[in-house]
């Protein structure tokens, strides 16, 4: 039978699957349209977290994660609350030395020059809602180190993904972050994870949840030309510049939270030339469109 009959029949018999293949084609072609002016290496994936439809580009990329690895951190810590082998309520102290005075460090910030205690849940909230550096390398310890982050996170049948070096290692040479990898079909699994709430408990979840809401990062990416009132879970992540003007990382991951049409999205956008700037008002021209495809559902 010819191929365009079979198609007409397959629309008739299932209206529903054509207009969503219809519908993620036409997604697909728009976010084309602003990869192609990237001129860098651009990696997208959405997922509805209603129908699991989902679209993913450029997936054959390992793509430097930078701080969006903190999420996968923060989910195995929880795990470690909920198995009884930490506690959100327990104290944690973080000597001076422990803390890098030339990272991005809020820690640092309120804190100067001075040991730190505090509790477990208020040391998530710093790595997640503002991407301290210091709190992210004192978790990967209080975890067992970057292997055993990268085993649970594997052992939840997300392999596409590496994490291998902490935040102080990968400050010490341009090439280190290139270690932390990950694919967009791979952060869009630990999404649905995190939204279905199969990996962790439901407080965990909503603590999570609450934490990825209150990011304090930049509001430019994912939510930058979204309409206001709109709730984002999400987790960005940021690299330098090297001498040739190249950025290797401007990231953002989350879960855009529409009443009728809840979604996961995922933009890694490195190796460009230009600022952080150019990469947000990327990740943000994306953001925009597959908000306005999955408003109308």
């Amino acid at each position: 039978m010819h191929r365009a009959i079979v198609i007409s029949l397959l629309c008739l018999l299932f209206p529903a699957l054509c207009n969503t293949s219809y519908a993620q084609s036409t997604l697909q072609q728009k976010i084309n349209t602003v990869i192609d002016t990237s001129r860098g290496k651009i990696g997208v994936g959405i997922l509805s977290l209603n129908t699991a439809d989902s679209l993913v580009i450029n997936n054959d990329v390992r793509y430097p994660m930078q701080s969006t690895y903190k999420f996968p951190l923060a989910m195995m810590i929880l795990h470690l609350v909920d198995d009884g082998k930490l506690s959100l309520t327990q104290m944690i102290h973080i000597t001076r030395k422990e803390l890098d005075q030339k990272t991005w460090s809020p820690i640092v910030d309120d804190f100067p020059d001075q040991d730190v205690d505090m509790t477990l849940s208020q040391l998530l909230i710093y790595t997640i809602s503002k991407s301290d550096n210091n709190g992210c390398d004192k978790l990967f310890k209080i975890a067992g180190g970057c292997t055993a982050v990268n085993d649970y996170i594997h052992s939840l049948g997300v392999t596409d993904i590496s994490i291998v070096a902490t935040e102080a290692q990968m400050h010490k040479s341009w090439k280190v972050q290139y270690s932390n990898w990950c694919r967009p079909s791979a952060m869009l699994q630990l999404l649905r994870m995190l939204y279905d709430g199969k990996s962790l408990s439901a407080s965990s979840k909503a603590f999570l949840m609450k934490a990825m809401v209150a990011s304090t990062n930049s509001d430019a990416r994912l939510k930058g030309m979204l309409p206001p009132g709109i709730i984002v879970a999400h987790k960005t992540g940021t690299s330098g510049t090297n001498k040739k003007g190249i950025k290797a990382a401007t990231n953002d991951v989350g879960i855009v939270m529409l009443p009728n049409a809840p979604y996961a999205i995922v933009v890694f956008d490195s190796d460009y030339p230009g600022g952080v700037e150019r990469g947000e008002h990327i990740i943000a021209e994306i953001s925009r469109i597959a908000y306005e495809e999955y408003a109308r559902r």
